[in-house]
């Protein structure tokens, strides 16, 4: 089985399943009434027309790496180097469609083969060339953009052909190559009557590789765990040599090496496979959603649920602000079906006087054998009852299990028409859970109303645990011209502030790269210092991702005229 990987320049997916605004009237006139107006779609820059600069690959580096990899596996095309300089971060996305030319990889290389990875990485240090890991692309921090650092040239070393998986059944463990995409892998898991329970939103286009890389969570995390769960042995090739982490349930043998790996985001190595637990399908999934009075209420009822040990796998709670965006974003077939529309929310505010501006949404499912999904169904049910919540029966939440994948899309539309619009994701203790929230949302409604435009500011909760939950943030505004990454980057830096103050992490799923620093935020520099230490000590020439991690906050947010 074979998948797209990412093919639409300047945005996200497939053309397939582009949206438009035009077929979204209640949508279209919120955000027009929210935003002061929406502009016309307007076209990026055509790839075809972007001249990058000439590749400074040194001659005797090219003539070694086609030697190892055969002159195919090593290509200098403009295409192939302009596509995998940008990930599809806010900032990457503005830069592409602006034809941005100034963050450009010298040379697109594809191992076929761990060896292969092995000598790529031999002749880099000997020539001097940096060396950036890339699976699918996907990267919303940063991960992927080429930097030079203080060497010649850089090496975008794209993992898509390690992509083997070879089952242990009676383990439930599964060796699996780092390059292979969330369909593939699990289309083949699924021959042997398995599954690996992990499903971002960049399911679709992105790797199994780059999910350890960033640390990412699936959007069953409750019910599964976040990627480090599912993982128990890695292999990465590090300029220093090979680091194969045995493969056993648990161990205590010192501090966890593993652990390192997992979210080091390219820095120390590129993981070329890993040892994962997978799970056999669950027997029954039920879903449920849920009108609560107002977001405290709604949180109030996720907590009890999830301390309870219900078999709780997909959960959200919608602030009242992505609530009412949701009801209007119900229409066109896309996302939502017709009981999160007007006619139900008017159906349910009337039974229970509920205030249209606190009104909250929740969506959940549960998963295990039937038995078990039958009893905590259950228990959910007369939970939200108590709780004041009003029924909103299964089809909203299979409605939006069903489409997904297809929600990054209209991010894609709104830009077009000229709309900042990004994420950005925290977690925290239930108790702190609310001061969080408020803090960071206040900050970034602030630093949009500084810089002129309306803005609309929502959030999220999902992927919980018995100590707390992820805050899932987005935000919008119309963009101002010619300054639309400066205004980003005063949202984005007052959204970190107030995280940071606020006794949140810096990144719940998303990673760090160069959008989320500075990691000294989240546990000090004596911490920053140990990890340099370990960089330094397997990558002492510092080829490995430049300017990842471990840069000062903001260092290499280059705009184009730089």
């Amino acid at each position: 089985m074979s998948h797209d990987r990412l093919c639409r320049w300047a945005a996200w997916g497939t053309d397939r399943d582009a949206l438009s605004l035009d077929d979204r009237a209640r949508l279209s006139a919120y955000l027009r009434e929210a935003l002061g107006g929406l502009d016309p779609p307007q076209q990026p820059v055509p790839l075809e027309s972007i001249v990058p600069p000439p590749s400074r690959l040194p001659a005797d580096a090219r003539a070694a790496l086609e030697n190892c990899l055969g002159a195919l596996n090593v290509s200098l095309d403009d295409r192939d180097r302009l596509v995998h300089s940008f990930g599809r971060s806010y900032r990457d996305l503005i830069r592409a469609r602006q034809g941005c030319t100034n963050r450009v990889t010298d040379a697109v290389v594809y191992p076929q083969s761990e060896s292969h990875v092995e000598t790529i990485l031999e002749i880099a240090t000997q020539s001097r060339l940096s060396v950036v890991p890339f699976g699918g692309g996907t990267s919303v921090v940063g991960g992927v953009e080429p930097d030079a650092g203080e060497h010649h040239a850089v090496l975008t070393l794209d993992t898509r052909h390690l992509d083997h998986v070879r089952v242990d059944a009676p383990s439930l463990l599964a060796d699996i190559g780092a390059g292979i995409l969330g369909p593939d892998l699990e289309h083949r898991l699924a021959a042997f009557g398995l599954t690996l329970g992990h499903f971002p939103q960049s399911f679709e286009f992105s790797t199994f590789g780059g999910w350890i890389a960033a640390r990412g969570a699936g959007q069953q995390s409750t019910r599964y765990g976040k990627i480090e769960r599912m993982i128990q042995a890695v292999s990465v090739a590090t300029p220093r040599g090979w680091i194969h982490t045995r493969n056993v349930p648990a161990s205590a043998a010192g501090p966890s090496v593993l652990e390192q790996i997992i979210g080091s985001e390219g820095t120390l190595g590129v993981i070329t496979s890993a040892v994962a637990r997978v799970h056999r399908p669950p027997e029954a999934t039920r879903y449920q959603a849920y009108l609560l009075p107002a977001f405290d209420a709604g949180c109030a009822l996720l907590r009890e649920l999830e301390q309870a040990e219900l078999p709780l796998s997909i959960v959200r709670l919608s602030d009242p602000e992505e609530t009412r965006w949701l009801s209007r974003a119900s229409e066109g077939g896309h996302s939502l079906p017709a009981r999160l529309g007007k006619w139900w929310i008017d159906r349910a505010t009337r039974r229970r006087a509920f205030s249209r501006e606190e009104m909250c949404l929740a969506m959940l499912s549960l998963e295990g054998s039937r038995p078990f999904v039958e009893r905590g169904a259950t228990h959910v049910r007369a939970v939200a009852a108590r709780h004041g919540a009003v029924a909103l029966g299964s089809s909203p939440g299979r409605q939006w299990v069903a489409d997904r994948f297809r929600h990054p899309y209209l991010r894609d539309e709104l830009i077009a028409r000229r709309v900042m619009v990004d994420t950005l994701e925290t977690a925290t203790t239930w108790s702190n859970l609310r001061a969080l929230y408020d803090g960071v949302r206040t900050a970034i409604s602030q630093a949009i109303s500084q810089a002129g435009p309306a803005g609309v500011v929502m959030c999220h909760l999902s992927h919980l645990y018995p100590s707390g939950s992820s805050l899932y943030f987005t935000f919008l505004a119309r963009q101002l011209e010619g300054g639309e990454l400066d205004q980003w980057s005063r949202v984005k830096q007052a959204a970190t502030a107030a995280i940071v103050a606020g006794n949140g992490t810096l990144s719940h799923h998303h990673g760090i790269g160069n959008e989320h620093l500075p990691l000294s935020a989240e546990a000090g520099e004596a911490a920053v210092a140990a990890l340099a230490a370990a960089k330094a000590a397997l990558d002492p020439a510092g080829i490995m991702n430049p300017s990842k991690l471990f840069a000062p906050a903001t260092a290499t947010l280059h705009r184009c005229r730089e």
